[in-house]
């Protein structure tokens, strides 16, 4: 139980350091990230994967992962933002490509 608990907070300072730096550099992230709520949500995700798992990917690979994820979350409230013109337009570029 005490490895668990060991390995949860290894993990925890690992996506937590990687999140911080990848918010302070991009203002999107800054306007539209919960810092705390994405870090909280990683863990969790990744906590799924075994310690071996998560301990064979590099740091580069795991930024790299988590910017990915980072964006999707970033991005996918915008079209909340958006007016119902803007909206219109948006699924007209989409069904021209």
């Amino acid at each position: 139980m005490r490895e668990v608990a060991n390995y949860h907070q290894e993990l925890s300072n690992r996506i937590s350091l990687i999140v911080e730096k990848l918010i302070k550099g991009n203002s999107l992230y800054q306007v539209k990230l919960n810092q705390q709520v994405m870090i909280e949500m990683l863990v969790e995700l990744f906590g799924q994967s075994s310690p071996e798992e998560m301990r064979v990917i590099t740091d580069r690979e795991l930024t790299r992962r988590i910017d990915k994820i980072l964006v999707l979350e970033a991005v996918s409230d915008t079209l909340n933002d958006l007016t119902p013109e803007q909206i219109k337009m948006f699924d007209d570029a989409v069904k021209r490509k």
